[in-house]
């Protein structure tokens, strides 16, 4: 089985240039790509250990790599290798993407970037750890974390009062107005029945009953709430007439009020419950609990103000601690301590599914569950990228015995175990019709390969891989040592990874101490801060593709994928590239995301990539035209006509406030 593949007729615009710079099979990319955008996760899940921002589809990468294969023979899509002997760099690895499509085609690769996270995370994903020692690891790990921790994690059936796990609770945030207090929640409605009728919450008395279509014959038997129950589209207090606000004089998770239990009986199923005595016992408990934990000093959890954590600060939140409940600070102590006592292989893997298990265990968790679909309970901490504060939080039960989304087991389930088994036999979907027909294993490749320490290791062997952590404006590698550069850049101002990761990196730091360099200083990555008068977007991303050229071998090729609606970007991008000496030799206009995906769903955003492959030899190559005006109201057409832009502009005699001055014209 094949893919679409280059033209044989194709007459490259560069001679004895790599395939790359012939017919991309974009309409193949676009359909894969589809599919793929919406659930990355299921289709490269051995790339998903930990959480990192904006990735890009895999398939496209392999698509991108497989055709930088000499042998036109090996360049289809599923056929198997076809990079031996080939040294790939990606400067801005992130999450990884382009060093696991690369060693899985047999090529020895390079991954380097400023933030610790990534460089831990390809060092547990491509090495290979024998499944056993880690099943027998997490084991160990899951029956010590239960045995502190599921005594926290208790409730009763309604129906027939057998204790039972309880799966999550749900809180609403206590706000104030002018006479009192009140308790905002997303919505009262909790679910939505198959038969058309609802769990809801009762504003009055808090209690959790069921209402069959429109009629609400709930009589209240317990006693009004000192705090009624609201729904945040309630903006004004009825009574007062004053706006509820946020209460910045206690920490925010002690803001969060106990509104209902949901747990699962083996008699009666599914329920959802208003906290009973002993439930509210169990938090008074934990919050006594959580005064005696040694989580110091304190300033290594606080929060430092950046282009996104400034949101935490605007809510009065100073540590990253005051994120979690008291249950869920004992889980993640708990897990911290006894990832320590792990060493090698063990405790990387079992250290990085805590630290991100925290995305779906924090007071910044949201509830989805009520949705008619009910896609599922948990709308994660970084659902979007960036800190989101919903009125509804879900508390997670980390040490849950099944695999619901968010417990410690399931997430072990599906990014360790699944995602090695994944990656001793990777797998690609066939897409006929648009659709995804069948799954089919690739014969002969592997996503692992070998930690070598140094770059004179990679000129010889397969699947072989070196990780550097630091600034890649300064690469410790030769010059003329690497074949090709496949990377995927921040997109201008985006995402903030290094400030994002903040809320990680508190906890992976206490793990792994003397691993990484973990305060590194922000103003060396290219988007955290955007301060630096022209911008440090530029400068920074100017200094890592003078590098690249520097490493790059004669004829060798620089190319990553690029979307971005502001002429700045643009402009930052030009004359980034066109300081280091890059021209643009072809570019391709590919699906990016999926029109549904929550990051962009209902929002004017851009839905497609330039892939820019780029070289840097002393001749023209194509000749690019200058459009005239850019489409701003299509996708790709905006794209196509960008990537046309900066062809023509690399290639032309402009200074830097030229480059601005066109942009600025061309997307006004």
């Amino acid at each position: 089985m094949d893919s679409p593949q280059f033209s044989a007729n194709t007459q490259h615009p560069v001679a004895g240039s790599p395939p790359s710079e012939a017919a991309f099979p974009v309409n193949f990319a676009n359909q894969i790509a589809e599919l793929e955008s919406f659930n990355k996760h299921l289709y490269r899940p051995n790339t998903y250990l930990h959480k990192w921002w904006a990735r890009r589809c895999g398939s496209t990468f392999r698509l991108i790599l497989k055709h930088l294969v000499d042998d036109p023979a090996r360049r289809g899509y599923y056929r198997p290798g076809g990079l031996e002997g080939k040294i790939i760099l990606d400067p801005m690895m992130g999450g990884g993407t382009t060093l696991h499509e690369a060693i899985r085609l047999g090529a020895n690769v390079i991954g380097a970037d400023i933030d610790p996270i990534p460089i831990l995370q390809a060092r547990a994903t491509l090495s290979q750890t024998p499944p056993d020692r880690l099943e027998k690891a997490f084991g160990a790990l899951f029956e010590e974390l239960s045995a502190r921790l599921s005594p926290f994690f208790e409730t009763s059936c309604p129906d027939c009062g057998r204790p039972v796990p309880l799966m999550y609770t749900l809180y609403g945030q206590e706000q104030v107005c002018g006479c009192g207090a009140a308790v905002v929640v997303d919505s009262i409605v909790l679910r939505h029945e198959p038969d058309g009728s609802q769990v809801v919450i009762c504003e009055r008395c808090g209690e959790v009953h069921r209402v069959a279509g429109n009629a609400d014959d709930h009589v209240c038997i317990r006693e009004p709430l000192t705090c009624a129950i609201r729904e945040k589209r309630m903006k004004v207090c009825p009574d007062c007439g004053e706006s509820h606000r946020e209460r910045r004089d206690i920490p925010f998770y002690a803001r969060f009020v106990p509104i209902a239990i949901v747990g699962q009986c083996q008699v009666h199923g599914l329920f959802f419950k208003a906290p009973a005595l002993s439930d509210l016992d169990l938090l008074r408990r934990a919050n006594s609990a959580r005064e005696s934990l040694a989580l110091e000093p304190a300033t290594d959890f606080a929060v430092v103000p950046g282009p996104k954590s400034v949101d935490l600060i605007r809510h009065g939140i100073g540590s990253y601690l005051d994120l979690f409940s008291s249950r869920q600070l004992l889980y993640l102590s708990s897990a911290v301590e006894l990832v320590e006592r792990l060493d090698g292989l063990s405790k990387l893997n079992l250290g990085l599914l805590v630290s991100t298990s925290t995305e779906f265990n924090s007071m910044l968790c949201g509830y989805k569950g009520g949705s008619r679909r009910r896609p599922g309970a948990i709308r994660h901490t970084f659902s979007l990228h960036a800190f989101s504060f919903p009125y509804t939080a879900l508390e997670n039960n980390p040490v849950y015995p099944g695999k619901p989304s968010g417990s410690l087991q399931g997430l072990y389930h599906a990014r360790i175990r699944k995602a090695r088994q994944w990656a001793a036999q990777p797998r690609e979907r066939v897409v006929e019709g648009g659709r995804a027909q069948k799954i089919v294993p690739i014969c002969g490749e592997v996503d692992a390969g070998q930690e070598v320490p140094s770059p004179a290791e990679l000129v010889e062997g397969t699947k072989r891989f070196l990780l550097l952590q630091g600034s890649s404006t300064g690469l410790n590698l030769e010059a003329n040592s690497v074949d090709h550069v496949v990377t995927d850049p921040p997109y201008f101002d985006n995402v903030q990874y290094g400030d994002l990761s903040a809320f990680f990196r508190v906890w992976l730091k206490r793990i792994f101490a003397d691993q990484a360099a973990w305060d590194y200083d922000l103003d060396e990555s290219a988007v955290d801060p955007q301060s630096k008068g022209r911008g440090q977007y530029e400068a920074v991303l100017a200094g890592i593709f003078a590098e690249c050229r520097r490493v790059l071998k004669p004829g060798g090729r620089l190319i990553f994928t690029y979307h971005h609606w502001s002429p700045k970007g643009w402009s930052a991008l030009t004359s980034a590239l066109k300081g280091a000496g890059f021209k643009l030799l072809e570019r391709h206009i590919i699906q990016s995301e999926n029109p549904a995906s929550v990051h962009i769903s209902n929002l004017r955003a851009l839905k497609h990539d330039a892939v820019l492959i780029l070289g840097s030899e002393g001749r023209d190559g194509r000749a690019w035209p200058m459009p005239i005006r850019v489409d701003t109201q299509i996708s790709e057409d905006f794209i196509r006509g960008c990537a046309d832009a900066l062809g023509w502009m690399l290639s032309a005699d402009l200074e830097w406030e030229d480059i601005n001055q066109r942009w600025e014209e061309l997307l006004r």
